[in-house]
């Protein structure tokens, strides 16, 4: 096993989070079974005591989880220089064909528990605690997910050889592959550009619609918006986003924007893309929560906050994504 201190970090972390997931999982099951807000046992009391708690731990086992995305897109690039014949973190998971699978984990993960945390957010702001039974039976879910998450990456990392022969983005993106990555690059660049750009707008009116009035509809039809949106925004940053910030036609790696050389303009377009859509999500699920009496106010207020914030991230990614095909001179056409 390779021992950077970022393999170390997040090896340490996942196991953690999984150990604290798990354990308020099984306390949390305690707490569903047994929960009656109308009591004034003093089992009641105890398990006000343990939401307390428990909500705290896994807030914070969460919060390392959201950040663990990113810190895994930084390791896997740092790396690289490790394996023979790879230039950025695409070599790194080539080396290792598992750590794709821990990306498409983390970036699952990391989308139900920023709603996991949302939704928490909005219990604990009503006096009554109306969310406890349906957030507890949410975490029985997250709970393996985080386990699987750290088994993946402790087999990823573990399977990592100095010296390993790798392909990076050159192949994995290049027409003679066969694969989901080099059929995404092979996209044509004009059509994707309509699709991103309208895709965009939609998303964007819907949450400007949200923020303007009250109708439910503008909610769910953002959240129901975000996941197509993800990926019709990951399908355009291989298919023309990444050749304009690299001015080569036959350059596609959604990585090598993490380097120094592009001014670290990947981790800004993949914090405001992720972060749009997380908040966009939170909009549209908080709905479900809108007739309960004790928190209609709370739901209110922060689903006009998180649409704001995430018309904000939409925005950033939007120029970001932008800002090359205006200011630079390259065209593919």
């Amino acid at each position: 096993m390779i021992l950077h201190p970022g393999v170390l970090a997040l090896l340490l972390s996942s196991a953690v989070v999984a150990v604290m997931a798990l354990c308020a999982s099984f306390i949390g099951l305690s707490i569903v079974r047994s929960w009656d807000i109308s009591s004034s046992s003093e089992l009641q009391l105890s398990l006000e005591r343990k939401t307390y708690l428990i909500s705290t731990i896994i807030n914070t086992a969460l919060f390392i989880e959201v950040l663990s995305l990113f810190l895994f897109i930084f390791t896997a690039d740092d790396i690289h220089k490790l394996f023979v014949g790879a230039m950025c973190a695409t070599g790194a998971l080539n080396a290792n064909p598992v750590g794709w699978y821990v990306l498409y984990t983390k970036i699952i993960t990391f989308l139900i528990s920023s709603v996991w945390l949302f939704i928490n957010y909005i219990d604990q702001q009503g006096e009554d605690y109306p969310l406890v039974k349906f957030k507890y039976i949410l975490l029985v879910f997250v709970s393996p997910l985080i386990l699987l998450e750290f088994i993946l990456t402790f087999k990823y990392f573990n399977g990592l050889k100095p010296e390993m022969i790798t392909s990076c983005c050159g192949s994995l993106f290049g027409g003679e592959e066969k694969s989901v990555a080099s059929a995404l690059a092979a996209l044509p660049v004009k059509p994707m550009m309509y699709v991103f750009y309208i895709s965009t707008l939609c998303l964007l009116s819907v949450l400007i619609g949200s923020v303007k009035t009250n109708a439910g509809v503008f909610r769910y039809l953002a959240a129901g918006l975000s996941v197509p949106y993800l990926i019709v925004s990951i399908a355009s940053l291989i298919s023309f986003i990444s050749i304009y910030y690299y001015e080569l036609p036959t350059h596609h790696c959604p990585f090598d924007v993490l380097k120094g050389q592009y001014n670290y303009v990947g981790y800004p377009l993949f914090v405001s893309l992720l972060g749009a859509v997380s908040f966009t999500i939170a909009t549209g699920v908080s709905e479900f929560f809108r007739d309960i009496p004790s928190i209609t106010v709370v739901v209110d207020k922060v689903q006009k906050k998180w649409a704001v914030i995430s018309i904000i991230f939409l925005v950033i990614f939007a120029v970001l994504s932008t800002w090359p095909l205006v200011f630079t001179s390259f065209t593919p056409f």
